[in-house]
This record gives C-alpha cells, structure tokens and sequence, in this order.
C-alpha cells in the first residue's frame, strides 16, 4: 500500500528550479533512503512532505491526504528529525517533548504516558529532567527523534540524523529507525554516510539537479546502472602479451595497472570470465599470486550516476 505519492512535484525559488518534476512513491512499512549531492533538493523534498515548505506545482499526499487541500491531516501522520537540532536548550528533555506532544493534540495522560515512552525509546528517560545543554550532541540528537516520535507517527523523516556524533550515538540511532519500522513506521532517512543506507534501507533513490535519476533496491540500481564488478589481480611477472590479450576480451570492460603486476580488471559477470583470464594467464606463463573480487556497491553507483562520491558532494 502507498503511504507517499508524490506528482510532477517542482520547487522554484524565483527562477531556480530545486525540484524539477519528481514522481515518487513510499510503500507503507519501507525504510526508503534518499541521497544525493549537496544541492540535490533532498531537504526541499523533505521540507515539502512536511509541510514547511509550499509546493510550487504538482501534488504531495500521505495517507491519502493532499498536503495542499489537507495540510493538518498530513502533519499528523509526520514526524520529522530536521538536519538542524530542533529542541529548546533552556528546557528539560521532558518538557523538549511534552511541548511537541501537546503541538500534536495529546494531553493529559495519553501526552504522560508517550512522552515517557519516546524517551525510554531513545534511552533518556533517566536524564528527563536534565536540559540538553548537558548532553553530548549525540544524546541531543536522539532527543531530537523523541521529539518527532511522541505522537506515534505513520512517517518518519530523518534528514541527516546522525551528523557530527561519536560511533556509539550513531549506532543507536540506526537501532532505533530498525525498531521504529519494526513497530510500524515508514521511514525516509537521508545521509551523507553511504554504509547507513546500505544497512537499514529497503529501497533507494538517488537525487540530482532536483530530479530522481534512479530508484529501486540496492541490486535493482546496480542492475540497471550496468556496475562492474572489479577484479583485482596480482601477478609474478608482467607480459604485455597477456595485458593486450585481457583487454580485447569481450566482457572486460576495461584494465588498469596499479602497480607493475597489480592489474584491476573490470568485468561484467565475474564468474563468467574468470576462467577466461585464467586461461591467458597460464598461456603467458603468468602466476597468479593473488586474486580478489570486488563487487559493485552504492557508493560505486552514486559515483557512476552523478560523478562525485556521496560524502565529497
């Protein structure tokens, strides 16, 4: 079932386009990655889902609900982790989330009761009553998620959640989006840290100029971005006969020295070509010292797709 529709949406800010007609849908229950190089219009889109920024043309809706003619029914069903730290330092980390909670609708002891519950989420429940202004900026950006999570939201939006903290705070985090999907909340998380995405995401889509360049799984993105696989090879001696003879080979895509009897050789179907080299290998009278496999990843495709690595853009 789809939770996010989005239609031919587009974003300009006087006559720059920051969202150029993207058309996207989020099946409920996904964790669905967003990526893209800086500038890309990932915050846009995220900012537009939730209703702090106006489309310009086209149509969001969640749950059924146009953000345009149902703002509010949208909001309810949103919980959104900004990239910026949206929490009040000269508040507790109870009265952080009981703000939130009541900007929701909930009061009394339903408000008690998930308030207490979003911060035993998080791990915070002990230092309720302490102000973030003690915490380290790790504690303060799973308060931020207590924040967004209080109301028991459909969707969860997590733009760069793990920004600037130590590995502790970034692993607990990435447990708590797993646990968040497992109770039953979709969840659209962007980050410039390529390792997150492969670990929770069940489905990516790659942003660029504003436009949704690819979307799938991770091995429908490699599938359909033709990625190589690389084969790294290191002999006992160099033959140019050999190196002439792997290059002309019809799946060798291409060969590159990275030494003088390192080879990488990029292949399609590894499996199918292995022995191939082998073969021209022994026919040169070359041993192979060593062999290694590299298969494709996200980080390769990005590369492939936009020219620029995720955490350099």
């Amino acid at each position: 079932m789809k939770l996010v529709e989005l239609r031919e949406v587009v974003k300009k800010y006087e006559e720059a386009v920051t969202v150029n007609h993207l058309s996207l849908d989020i099946e409920e229950g996904e964790i669905f990655g967003l990526l893209g190089p800086n500038g890309a219009g990932k915050s846009t889109t995220i900012g537009m889902l939730s209703g702090l920024i106006s489309v310009t043309s086209g149509d969001i809706q969640v749950g059924g609900h146009s953000i345009k003619r149902r703002p509010l029914d949208v909001k309810r069903q949103i919980g959104l982790v900004p990239q910026d730290l949206a929490i009040y330092e000269y508040l507790s980390a109870r009265e952080n989330v009981t703000f939130f909670g009541k900007l929701y609708g909930l009061r009394g002891k339903m408000l008690r009761d998930r308030v207490d519950e979003a911060l035993a989420f998080v791990g915070l429940l002990d230092r309720a009553k302490d102000k973030p202004s003690t915490f380290s900026g790790g504690m303060k950006r799973r308060l931020n998620i207590a924040c967004a999570i209080v109301h028991r939201p459909k969707l969860i939006m997590m733009d760069e959640p793990t920004v600037g903290i130590d590995p502790q705070s970034r692993n607990h985090i990435l447990e708590s989006v797993r646990e968040l999907n497992r109770l039953g909340s979709t969840v659209i998380y962007t980050s410039h840290y390529m390792e997150e995405v492969e670990a929770i995401c069940s489905r990516v889509g790659v942003m660029d100029h504003g436009k949704l360049i690819a979307c799938g799984t991770k091995e429908q993105l490699l599938r359909q971005a033709g990625q190589e696989e690389k084969l790294l090879l290191e002999l006992d001696q160099e033959s140019t006969g050999a190196m002439d003879e792997i290059r002309n080979h019809p799946r060798v895509k291409r060969v590159t020295t990275t030494g003088e009897r390192l080879l990488e050789v990029f292949v399609k179907e590894s499996t199918t070509v292995l022995q191939d080299l082998l073969f021209i290998l022994n026919k040169h009278g070359i041993a192979l010292r060593t062999l290694t496999r590299v298969e494709p990843d996200l980080e390769s495709l990005f590369l492939h797709l936009t020219g620029r690595t995720l955490r350099d853009s």
